[in-house]
């Protein structure tokens, strides 16, 4: 891991949750009880608190970080999928953000909606909970429920704390 102080704030991280050895922590970073950050992710609270609720994830490659006084924010059991940007950003409730996603300042996605892979969510865009949007710029498309998509907003919060803990427990360096 590499955590880092910055201007007397340093990372807060749960004694549970999983950190990647190549995950970065930067400042006012808040990692709560089961949450996970993967391999390659970069979160620099330098300007704003980030903050990675309870059983949250944020995968492999993505960064986090946010203008200032302003806080990100990824809720309980939310996933920031692989490759993706969040800043000044909020992320309610199992919400997930799929792999490649952008979203700008201002934005909120609601709880147990589904942002597809590779779409733009702008600033100060509202996205309403249990929905799929898509698109640059990210519009609602329509109910998740009953998608395919459903699935992962359904599994994530519950594989990926299960999946930290394999990682925390069977991860070895080989030299």
């Amino acid at each position: 891991m590499f955590i880092y102080e910055f201007e007397g704030k340093r990372p807060t991280i749960a004694d549970d949750a999983f950190v990647a050895p190549t995950a970065t922590l930067i400042g006012d970073v808040t990692i709560e009880a089961g949450a996970s950050v993967w391999y390659g992710a970069v979160l620099r609270g330098d300007c704003g608190p980030i903050i990675i609720r309870e059983r949250a994830n944020v995968q492999d490659g993505s960064i986090l970080h946010c203008p200032p006084e302003v806080t990100t924010e990824v809720g309980r059991g939310a996933t920031v999928a692989h490759l993706c940007v969040v800043h000044g950003a909020v992320l309610e409730e199992e919400a997930l953000v799929a792999n490649g996603c952008v979203v700008l300042d201002g934005a909120r996605i609601g709880a147990r909606s589904l942002v597809a892979a590779h779409s733009l969510v702008s600033a100060g865009t509202v996205i309403p909970p249990g929905v799929l949007a898509a698109g640059a710029p990210a519009v609602v498309k329509k109910k998740l429920a009953g998608t395919p998509a459903e699935m992962w907003v359904q599994i994530n919060p519950t594989f990926y704390p299960e999946l930290a803990q394999r990682h925390r427990a069977g991860l070895r360096r080989i030299e």
